[in-house]
């Protein structure tokens, strides 16, 4: 299994981005560059003037001058990333100016700075359009033939020998700036053609980001729209799978197969599947501690992850449909410092998962905790209101049974016994001793079974002693009509950290605990431990019976047919506490409880 992070957003592009072509902006600051270059040809031309030390004339000079200022102006505005349309126009001017002044300035068409008139033609072929730039190349030659007729012609009549001897190297000359300006107008052509493609390429990337912005930004807004119009609890899951699996397609462009689960933490804190499509019923069923693998990985990381080969993970591959999968996609939901479970999404192709739909999903998964934790407050509001009636009724259903399976039974017996003895004083008065002697043990473990189930209804030592008191005094009243054996570790002075009521919720889901191994685990022995562990109180109520499957347990607690185990984990939220149940069968149980401590530390 091979682990592909997610890629940032200089290689995200890069993918997509051929080699950069020169912007208008290089090309500016390339010409102010070469602007320097010519104007120290210039300054370095007096030898050619005329002879060793000979200075320019005073006008080119003051042309080097100007041109100098000007072109440390337009440098000073591209580094301020100050640059506009019309600088293009204002730069090809001065070079333009600057040649002609020059050239005029130092000898006109005999000059030997007559190579700086190939600069306006060159920055003319990459600045306009190809039918401009060779119409300023023919301008500048046709001025060029021009002044050389003028100042070099032979007078009339010359033959043509003559006017060949006089003109040719000024026609060679023109001819050679007419070429090298068709040679980069063409030049220029091409490149301001690829600098269009290139501008073309990144407003179609542009495009493409903004569209890919707005589907993450509507989807979003369905997702919102779906969880806020409800509290169902199913509901909120299956919009999550909807959102994730259209937002896909819309990232991709096509339909792919797909696995998708969401899996959350159970009571016995291991992830189970909650919600899924495309999983078979056995892998439904699975089971995951998430101690190894990517399950582990994306918890600890808190971001997502992109899993190559998933059917090699060491517990994604227990799910036969990731055997069928290239590459899987987990996103951790997750809020503040509190996990509650991984969404997860497999696909039999290679990269199904750009950069754009993770960041969809992570937000789509934060909007779910968000609706899982309202839908969640909701329901248990609603099972709360439901679970106080049933308790009520419940607690009247469970009195009335006690009642009548114990003390009513007694009493009916003792009744009849009290009869028999009175037709026995007059027929045989010994016998009659003996039944008053048995019908007092009778009267007198009655008497126990009533102090028993009114400690059990209101234990008065619990509110007067405390926690540890009323443990102590649950296991002695329980050790006077059930043979299992209970053994008590409880830390000295931990009731001490509990509020009342946290001491209350701990004392019956102990209680409730022990009956539940009492009635069902057929165990021999029985521990309870009260601890401190940093700033909470930790209860566990431990036997060595039978146990149960606790994950069947969890598959009906939408129905609520019994209270039973889910009054352990209830009771515990009453007093922001939790509970967790572990249990294998043939292994005994373990429930374990933990409460945070209070503020103010101190015995009442």
């Amino acid at each position: 299994m091979k682990r592909r992070p997610k890629a940032t957003q200089g290689e995200e592009q890069g993918r997509h981005r051929s080699k950069p072509q020169p912007t208008e902006f290089q090309i500016e600051w390339l010409y102010s560059h070469l602007r320097w270059f010519y104007i120290l040809l210039v300054g370095a031309t007096p030898v050619f003037l005329g002879g060793k030390g000979t200075p320019l004339p005073d006008i080119a000079l003051a042309l080097v001058i100007v041109g100098s200022v000007a072109n440390l102006m337009v440098m000073i505005l591209l580094a301020m990333h100050a640059f506009r349309t019309p600088m293009t126009a204002f730069t090809f001017t001065l070079d333009l100016s600057l040649a002609l002044g020059l050239i005029i300035t130092t000898g006109g068409v005999d000059s030997p700075l007559l190579f700086i008139a190939f600069f306006p033609i060159l920055t003319a072929a990459l600045r306009f359009p190809w039918g401009a730039s060779l119409l300023v190349d023919l301008a500048i030659v046709l001025l060029y033939w021009v002044a050389a007729w003028r100042g070099h012609a032979p007078p009339a009549p010359a033959s043509r020998e003559q006017l060949w001897e006089a003109m040719h190297s000024y026609l060679l000359n023109g001819v050679v700036l007419l070429l090298a300006g068709a040679t980069t107008t063409l030049v220029g052509y091409r490149l301001r053609r690829a600098l269009r493609r290139e501008q073309e390429e990144q407003q179609r990337q542009a495009q493409a980001e903004l569209r890919a912005a707005h589907q993450r930004i509507r989807l979003i807004f369905e997702l919102a729209s779906t969880l806020s119009a409800t509290l169902n609890y199913e509901r909120v899951l299956q919009a999550v799978l909807d959102i994730s699996q259209a937002g896909l397609q819309e990232f991709v462009g096509r339909d792919i197969p797909l696995v998708q689960a969401i899996l959350l933490f159970g009571m016995d804190q291991t992830l189970y599947i909650a919600s899924s499509r495309g999983l078979t019923p056995s892998d439904q069923r699975a089971r995951f501690a998430a101690e190894e693998g990517a399950l582990a990985e994306v918890l600890h990381r808190a971001e997502p992850l992109v899993i190559e080969d998933p059917g090699s993970d060491p517990e994604l591959g227990n799910l036969v449909a990731m055997h069928q999968c290239r590459e899987a996609i987990l996103v951790p939901l997750r809020a503040g410092f509190e996990s509650y479970g991984v969404v997860m999404m497999g696909s039999p192709e290679e990269g199904a998962y750009p950069n754009e739909f993770q960041d969809l999903l992570e937000a789509v998964c934060n909007q779910a905790v968000l609706a899982l934790q309202n839908a969640q407050l909701y329901q248990n509001l609603i099972e709360e209101k439901e679970r106080l009636v049933a308790v009520e009724e419940d607690a009247r259903k469970k009195l009335a049974r006690d009642l009548h399976d114990g003390p009513t039974q007694t009493i009916a017996a003792i009744a009849m016994r009290l009869n028999y003895i009175h037709m026995l004083i007059d027929r045989d008065p010994q016998r009659a001793k003996q039944e008053v002697a048995e019908l007092e043990k009778l009267a007198r473990m009655t008497t126990k079974e009533i102090r028993q189930m009114l400690f059990t209804l209101r234990p008065l030592v619990l509110e007067t002693q405390g926690l540890a008191a009323a443990l102590e005094q649950l296991r002695n009243k329980l050790a006077e009509t059930d043979p299992m054996r209970i053994h008590l570790e409880i830390e000295p002075q931990v009731d001490d950290d509990l509020t009342p009521d946290a001491q209350g919720a701990l004392f019956y889901i102990i209680e409730e605990a022990v009956n539940n191994a009492r009635k069902h685990a057929e165990a021999t022995d029985l521990w309870i431990r009260l601890h401190r562990r940093q700033l909470t109180v930790i209860a566990e109520v431990e036997d060595n019976g039978k146990g149960f499957d606790v994950s069947q347990v969890e598959e009906k607690y939408a129905t609520r047919g019994s209270l039973g185990m889910m009054n352990l984990v209830e009771r515990a939220k009453l007093v922001k506490g939790k509970t967790v149940i572990q249990s294998t069968p043939g292994q005994g149980t373990k429930v374990i409880t933990t409460i945070p401590i209070r503020g103010r530390r101190g015995r009442r």
